[in-house]
């Protein structure tokens, strides 16, 4: 049984000037000890998506359909009070702003000590002796007299260290990592990316890596999701979705990294916005940014597949056509 399946999950929000579709109609699995990755632009749903796994939705958002399986359970359909069960210690997110998980005024031995035992009949003793072994796991040097820090004495590297810490603490069969090296330098947004992918793989963790870079995702993930305008345009392997590109706003993407580039090369830079969440087009919402769209683009989209690899497109790979294999 896969860890977290997620099925034609839709995710609104009624406000004044009308219903914005952040999330519509996104699918995907996890299994033990995978990772996938969700890439897209900014505004395409991503974070939407692992809040909604959460519940973590403030109002006017709601899901409004589909079904979010963890472990086989529909957490879609759980009150409030039943999600706090796994929210935390069998579902764990980590944050893009470490300080979003921090308390600034509180030292960091009281905030992991009083996680542990919010879901735990853990004594303080052996609370902090967990979370002593937990820092030390994801490389905070001399982890016990770190325990008496507060987080304005970490650097930005080291309170995400922490963070991850924290979500890792109840080990947990899922963690939702909402770009969480965004604002990290190469060096450490490196360690912290292999200490991760060591952690996953040692405790069987299914994870997911919501990201905007696709570099990272490409050493990091098994599995790649591409999101457009609230939905998954393409997903598959790694090897699938980045070396055989089929959809044109994944090919846009792709073309939009200078590493992919020769040296000197300009960039081919996908041209326009997305379109505003109120003023989506009709069948695909990529079409009017799409240099290979037609007008049977109007149309309802369906899925295609080819073994693991799927994409949603009528014109799978015209725009470049060089970029993987024929359609």
């Amino acid at each position: 049984m896969a860890t977290l399946v997620v099925e034609d999950l839709q995710t609104h929000f009624f406000t004044k000037k009308g219903v914005v579709k952040s999330v519509d109609g996104v699918s995907f699995t996890v299994d033990k000890g995978e990772i996938l990755g969700l890439v897209g632009e900014s505004g395409s749903g991503k974070s939407i998506t692992g809040f909604s796994i959460l519940g973590l939705l403030d109002d006017p958002g709601r899901v409004v359909g589909g079904r979010i399986l963890f472990q086989g359970q529909d957490l879609a359909k759980l009150p409030e009070k039943d999600m706090r069960a796994y929210r935390g210690k069998r579902i764990a997110m980590i944050f893009q702003d470490p300080m979003m998980t921090l308390n600034p005024v509180l030292s960091i031995e009281t905030q992991m000590v009083e996680t542990l035992q919010a879901h735990e009949n853990i004594s303080r003793k052996d609370a902090k002796a967990r979370a002593r072994d937990t820092l030390g796991m994801v490389g905070i040097p001399s982890p016990d007299e770190r325990l008496a820090s507060y987080p304005h004495q970490f650097s930005g590297g080291m309170r995400q260290r922490v963070a991850i810490a924290i979500a890792l603490l109840h080990r947990p069969e899922l963690i939702i990592a909402d770009e969480p090296t965004t604002a990290l330098d190469v060096t450490i947004q490196s360690q912290i990316l292999y200490e991760m992918q060591r952690l996953t793989k040692e405790f069987g963790m299914a994870l997911i890596w919501i990201s905007h870079d696709l570099g990272v995702v490409a050493g990091l993930a098994d599995k790649v999701a591409v999101m457009y305008a609230g939905s998954i345009v393409e997903s598959g392997t790694v090897d699938e979705v980045l070396d055989r590109p089929v959809h044109p706003y994944t090919i846009g993407l792709m073309g939009a990294i200078p590493a992919n580039l020769p040296r000197g090369s300009l960039l081919r830079p996908i041209p326009g916005m997305a379109p505003p969440p109120l003023m989506r087009p009709s069948g695909c919402s990529f079409r009017e940014r799409c240099p290979a769209a037609t007008e049977v683009c109007a149309s309802p989209l369906t899925t295609d597949a080819l073994g693991t690899h799927t994409w949603r497109c009528f014109h799978p790979q015209n725009a470049h056509p060089d970029n993987g294999r024929a359609a």
